[in-house]
This record gives C-alpha cells, sequence and structure tokens, in this order.
C-alpha cells in the first residue's frame, strides 16, 4: 500500500489571542465572541477566605483588636484592615469572585482600595 500524498512534517495552527496584564498576572485573552469557561481568581478568593477567617476571630472574642490578631498572622495591621474590608462587599459580589464570572476590572489590587459600602453603589463601581 501507498499513500497518495505524503503526511506533513509540521502542522502550523493560528490562535488568535493577546496577552494582558490582570492583577499582577498575565492572562490570555481570546477573540470576541469566544469565551472560554471561567475558573475563579485564586488570589481574590483566598483573600476573601482570609477576611471571612479573621472577621470571625475577632467576632468569637479569640482577639480583642487587629493589631493583636495581625501580630499573630505576621501582616501588617493596616494590610489587614484593608483585606477584612472585603467582608462587606455585597453578596452577589463574592459569589461572582468565587464562581470566576467577575469581570476583568475586579481585581485583588481593585477591591482593596477603598469602595462604597451601599452595595447598590458597589456594582457600579465595580463595573
Amino acid at each position: 500500500m501507498t499513500r497518495a500524498s505524503p503526511i506533513p512534517e509540521t502542522v502550523t495552527l493560528h490562535v488568535p489571542f493577546r496577552v494582558v496584564k490582570r492583577g499582577g498576572r498575565k492572562e490570555m485573552h481570546l477573540p470576541d465572541g469566544v469565551r472560554p469557561d471561567r475558573k475563579a481568581d485564586n488570589t481574590l478568593a483566598k483573600a476573601l477566605a482570609r477576611a471571612f477567617r479573621w472577621k470571625r476571630m475577632l467576632e468569637s472574642g479569640e482577639f480583642a483588636t487587629i493589631a493583636e490578631l495581625a501580630e499573630r498572622e505576621g501582616i501588617a495591621p493596616s494590610y489587614m484592615t484593608r483585606v477584612l474590608r472585603l467582608t462587606l462587599l455585597a453578596p452577589d459580589i463574592v459569589e461572582a469572585i468565587l464562581e470566576g464570572a467577575q469581570g476583568p476590572e475586579v481585581t485583588l489590587a481593585r477591591v482593596l482600595e477603598p469602595f462604597p459600602l451601599e452595595w447598590e453603589h458597589q456594582a457600579t463601581h465595580f463595573g
């Protein structure tokens, strides 16, 4: 048996995408109309988990002050207060972050900046 046409040794595949920085990481952006399955942003999810854990520790009386808890965790109290503020995010925003459905403008750096406390205004603030 002989083959009608030879098999090429290399195959070239063109995939249009661009690489952009998002929250200190590089992310691949595909062309319009192509939506990959989203996964949760691990840095955001971890920050949310830490915030709610620290809140629970403070509310239980395990630690009397943020400064005391920050010393135990080995981090600066100012950073801890910024992370603790994540417990004030609207439930739908928290859910979107954990499901990976938040917009590209919702990054850890952005949510650690001051944001409105009213849930209705948070939606417009974060786009």
